[in-house]
C-alpha cells in the first residue's frame, strides 16, 4: 500500500483522544503481521487507547526511531465541508482531520515497510505510534520507559509533527497547573463577610498575566531565546469557571494555566513562584474572612522542552536527507523533548505544516507525503550501509 492509501485508511478510523484507538492500532497490526513485522502493545491506563512499538533490523542497540502519534483533536463546533473521518482528495491536497497532524507521518512510515524488509538493515528502524499527544503524552512516557530495560535502546529519534519536511531542532515544554479557588458564599451586598472564589481567582490570573509581561519585557530588553517566537517563556490562562449567581460571593472558581517553557527554562520555577504568592499574599486574607476558605493547587502533565544539539546526531543525519540547513523552532509542543531527555538525539521532521493541525478542512499537500517517503526511502539506506 502507497503512504496515500495506508492515509485514506488511518484518516477513516476517528481516534480523538480519550475515544478509543483500538481499531486503528489493530489495523495497523494486522499491516505489520502481514509482512511478518512483530510488534508489541502498550496499553495506557484507561483500557481503551494503546501505543504500538515495532522493530525492523537486528535488535540491537543504537537504531532510529520513527515517531508519530495517532490521536487527533475533536472536530465538534468545526465547519467541515467534508466528513473529517472520510479522506477526500480536492486537486493535490489531501482533507481530513490527522490528515497532516500527523496520520500522514504515520502512513508514509507504515508505506516503507516493505523496503524496510528488503534492504538488509544494519541499523534497526523502530516505529514508534503514540496514544494521548494532543492530551497529556503519556503515551510517550509508557513507551520511553521500556528503552533500555525491556527493549533495546535507540540511539536517534525523527518525530514526524508536521515541519513541512525541515529539520526542526527546538520546541518548548509545557507545564499545566489546575487551580481551585474555594471561597465563603454569603449574599454579595455583604460582600466582606464572605470570600468570593471569582474575585480570588481574578486576582491570581492577573498574577500570572504580569509575570508572562515581566517575560515579556525582559525578552523584548535581551532579545529573548534566538528563533522562538514568541521568545519567552509564556505563562496562558486558557479555562476558568466559577460562581453560582451575580448576587452571591462565589463558592468555587477553577481555571487552568498552561505554561510554556523556552528551552533552557525551568517551568516549575514559575509554579513554585506562583504558589509562594498564593500561599503568603492570597490565602492568609481568605482564611482570616472563614478558615474554610482556601486555594487548592495541582500540578498537570509536564512535558520538557527540546533543544538544539550541538553535532547531534539527529540533526546531522536529518539535514543530510533533506538537505535543509535552515535554523527552525516551534513554539508548540511535542514528544520529541521526552526523547531528548532519555538521551535519544532527537529533531521533527515531518510532512505537512503546522498551520493546517487542528483547523477545519485540515489539508495536506500530497507532495508533502512524496517528499517524506523519500526521506524515509533515505533514511533506509542510510541504516543498510
Amino acid at each position: 500500500m502507497t503512504s496515500v492509501e495506508l492515509l485514506h485508511r488511518l484518516v477513516g478510523f476517528p481516534t480523538v483522544s480519550d475515544t478509543d484507538n483500538r481499531a486503528l492500532i489493530d489495523f495497523v497490526g494486522d499491516y505489520l503481521k502481514a509482512h511478518g513485522v512483530a510488534f508489541e502493545l502498550v496499553p495506557l491506563a484507561d483500557g481503551r487507547n494503546f501505543n504500538l512499538w515495532a522493530t525492523i533490523g537486528p535488535n540491537v542497540d543504537g537504531g532510529i526511531v520513527l515517531s508519530g502519534h495517532v490521536d487527533v483533536v475533536p472536530v465538534e463546533g468545526q465547519p467541515w465541508s467534508s466528513d473529517p473521518f472520510t479522506l477526500v482528495a480536492r486537486g493535490d491536497k489531501l482533507y481530513g482531520r490527522g490528515a497532516c497532524d500527523m496520520k500522514g507521518f504515520d502512513a508514509c512510515v507504515l508505506a516503507a515497510v516493505p523496503a524496510m524488509l528488503k534492504a538488509g538493515l544494519k541499523r534497526p528502524i523502530h516505529i514508534c505510534l503514540s496514544a494521548d499527544e494532543e492530551v497529556r503524552m503519556a503515551g510517550a512516557r509508557a513507551l520511553i520507559a521500556r528503552l533500555g530495560k525491556d527493549w533495546v535502546k535507540p540511539a536517534v529519534c525523527i518525530v514526524g509533527e508536521p515541519s513541512r519536511m525541515k529539520v526542526v531542532t527546538g520546541h518548548k515544554g509545557y507545564l499545566r497547573i489546575d487551580t481551585h479557588v474555594r471561597g465563603f458564599e454569603v449574599h454579595s451586598s455583604n460582600r466582606y463577610a464572605g470570600v468570593s472564589a471569582v474575585m480570588v481567582a481574578a486576582r491570581l490570573v492577573a498574577w500570572l498575566e504580569q509575570r508572562d509581561l515581566k517575560n515579556k519585557a525582559e525578552a523584548e530588553r535581551t532579545g529573548g531565546v534566538p528563533h522562538f517566537d514568541p521568545g519567552w517563556t509564556m505563562l496562558h490562562v486558557g479555562m476558568i469557571q466559577g460562581g453560582t449567581a451575580h448576587n452571591i460571593t462565589a463558592l468555587d472558581c477553577k481555571f487552568v494555566t498552561g505554561v510554556r517553557v523556552v528551552p533552557g527554562d525551568d517551568g516549575e520555577n514559575y509554579a513554585r513562584e506562583y504558589e509562594d504568592f498564593v500561599r503568603t499574599e492570597i490565602e492568609p486574607e481568605m482564611k482570616a474572612v472563614h478558615p474554610s476558605a482556601g486555594v487548592t493547587i495541582t500540578r498537570g502533565y509536564a512535558s520538557p522542552a527540546l533543544g538544539a544539539e550541538p553535532e547531534g546526531e539527529a540533526e546531522r543525519l536529518a539535514r543530510k536527507l533533506t538537505g535543509d540547513n535552515g535554523t527552525h523552532v516551534v513554539a508548540y509542543g511535542a514528544e520529541a523533548g521526552f526523547f531528548q531527555k532519555a538521551g535519544l538525539s532527537t529533531v521533527i521532521c515531518g510532512p505537512g505544516d503546522i498551520a493546517q493541525a487542528h483547523q477545519p478542512d485540515e489539508w495536506i499537500e500530497i507532495s508533502e507525503l512524496a517528499k517524506c517517503d523519500a526521506f524515509i526511502a533515505g533514511l533506509i539506506r542510510q541504516c543498510a550501509a
